[in-house]
């Protein structure tokens, strides 16, 4: 579809798939943005916090199954499967400790209902975007029942030499 001429002459954008619905004002865009980021934290900076050393500042929580903590999880990270938060959260968590919490990856919910879980319960939390998969995508290190492994990072998802992505 293309952008349709007007009176004037001048080419309408709102013809235009893409600004359909024009982007919001700024000051609403800032809010939103400001508020997505309040939610949620991306692999890389979790990766870059968990790395230099010292206290993160916040807990990070694997909320799948036991055969998925066997098959790989970032060291570190507490087990605690999202259907066991209302009855365990607060022997394994410090409610003044931030929580991020992971799932699988993009195509499931269930970081998004563990954080959920433990913000009905009283905690700060946010959702780690990307999930395990991204995790692993990225290159950075994991550990499974049977030790450390590690893959190579996807070009698609990091800088193939492991320098930094710039975002």
């Amino acid at each position: 579809m293309t952008a349709a001429p007007t009176a004037a002459g001048t080419t309408s954008l709102a013809a235009h798939p893409v600004l359909r619905v024009p982007p919001a004002p700024p000051a609403e865009a800032a809010a939103h943005f400001r508020a997505s980021l309040a939610f949620h934290a991306d692999v890389s900076d979790v990766a870059a916090a968990l790395a230099a050393g010292g206290d993160p500042g916040f807990v990070l929580l694997d909320s799948r199954s036991t055969e998925a903590w066997d098959q790989g999880h970032i060291p570190g990270a507490v087990h605690l499967p999202t259907a066991l938060i209302p009855e365990q959260a607060e022997a394994l968590l410090d409610r003044s400790v931030p929580v991020v919490t992971y799932c699988w990856g993009p195509g499931c919910n269930g970081g998004t209902r563990a954080a959920l879980a433990l913000a009905e319960l009283g905690y700060r939390v946010k959702e780690m975007l990307g999930g395990f998969e991204y995790w692993a995508r990225e290159g950075f290190a994991y550990e499974t029942w049977q030790g450390e492994d590690r893959r190579a990072a996807d070009p698609l998802t990091a800088p193939a030499e492991g320098g930094d992505c710039g975002c």
